[in-house]
């Protein structure tokens, strides 16, 4: 049985590992699945019908079982790292975006790691298109799925589900992932419209035919589906590359960020269980998160970060000389970049001065307020 620790769980074999330092005061779809688990368990320690319907909204998925022991060390240095993935499955409510292809892939995949004592992190987000060495994996059935070279990050959540994008993350990094949450589409835009929208301000206009979003210059408060349009726009920003679309969630997370904090639920009971009940809803955690109970002590521990608190970067990486569509990582940069959070240190910023995916200019359309 998987060990758990007094102050929260996480992804672990028999061995002890971080130590969660207790803090007060939240994130999920990348920033955005842990804010999801602090806002959704602030509700569920109120009555108990509300703590049991709330437990019935949440479904765990098992990737201690599928991964084994074949992992990284688990290291007790106080920090936490988070596997936080955007499921692009057109399947069921989210086939409004696209026909369903039999699969889901991981639309956008995000690596938190919050430092000692709770109150930085830093997320590195990891290109969909990036080319990876994927690992032989296990699937939810107990079937090997083979490996690949040069396979496309986001085919490790299609070929093996969450468990095989692990595994992916963590043979690429080096570093144990303690949790994992997935975020749906359908889910994101529910949570936006219960938040009541999140307030960005654009420097230029923005008109994707892909997206359906087109925004004037100024300042906006974005409904669900409006928020939708602009973390999965790519065409008209930047190069128009996956890169782009990257800065464009990091912005938008930020001020979500700000949106959550600055909601003030707790003097309204009834916006309070909505958003916990729409926040359960829309959430995939791992096993070690899968009731109230786990995910509001996972939430006290994250509930004291601010936007401002949060270092967001592109995994380093270039264009592949043999397919200019695709990404390889820049091996030395993107050492620097695990090493720095196997250490629990800030990322240098030499690491990414030479990444194509901290080189455009999409990150300065979009700003919090």
């Amino acid at each position: 049985m998987a060990e758990q620790s007094s102050s929260g769980s996480r992804i672990r074999g028999s061995r002890g590992k971080r130590r969660k330092q207790p803090s007060t005061g939240r994130r999920a779809m990348t920033v955005a699945a842990w804010t999801t688990a602090g806002l959704v368990l602030i509700g569920g320690s109120g009555l108990g019908y509300v703590y049991f319907k709330l437990n019935g909204n949440i479904t765990g998925v098992d990737i201690n079982s599928q991964l084994g022991t074949d992992r990284p060390d688990d290291v007790d240095n106080g920090s936490m790292d988070i596997l936080v993935l955007g499921s692009d499955s057109r399947a069921g409510a989210n086939a409004e975006y696209g026909p369903d292809e039999g699969g889901a892939r991981s639309d956008t995949a995000m690596i938190v790691h919050v430092y000692e004592g709770h109150k930085t992190a830093s997320v590195v987000s990891v290109p969909r298109d990036t080319l990876v060495q994927r690992p032989d994996c296990t699937d939810s059935d107990g079937k090997t799925v083979s490996g690949s070279r040069r396979a496309m990050f986001n085919t490790a959540y299609e070929s093996g589900g969450p468990a095989c994008a692990v595994k992916t993350v963590e043979k690429m990094s080096g570093i144990r992932m303690d949790h994992y949450i997935e975020v749906d589409f359908t889910g994101f835009k529910k949570l936006i419209d219960k938040l009541g929208g999140v307030k960005i301000t654009t420097a230029k206009p923005i008109n994707d035919s892909k997206s359906h979003l087109n925004l004037a210059p100024g300042t906006h408060t974005l409904d669900g589906e409006q928020s939708l349009g602009l973390v999965r726009t790519r065409k008209s920003i930047g190069d128009g590359s996956d890169l782009g679309r990257i800065q464009l969630q990091q912005a938008f997370m930020k001020a979500f960020i700000d949106q959550v904090k600055s909601v003030g639920v707790l003097t309204n009971p009834k916006k309070l269980l909505d958003i916990a009940d729409t926040a359960t809803k829309a959430i995939t955690p791992d096993s070690e998160l899968d009731s109230v109970s786990e995910l509001m002590s996972f939430a006290r521990g994250l509930g004291g970060l601010d936007a401002q608190d949060v270092q967001m970067i592109t995994m380093p990486v270039e264009y592949d000389p043999v397919d200019p569509n695709r990404v390889i990582p820049i091996k030395s940069a993107g050492q620097q970049v695990w090493t720095a959070l196997q250490q629990d240190k800030p990322i240098p910023a030499s690491a990414v001065k030479d990444s194509a995916g901290d080189k455009g200019d999409a990150g300065t359309v979009v700003r919090a307020r």
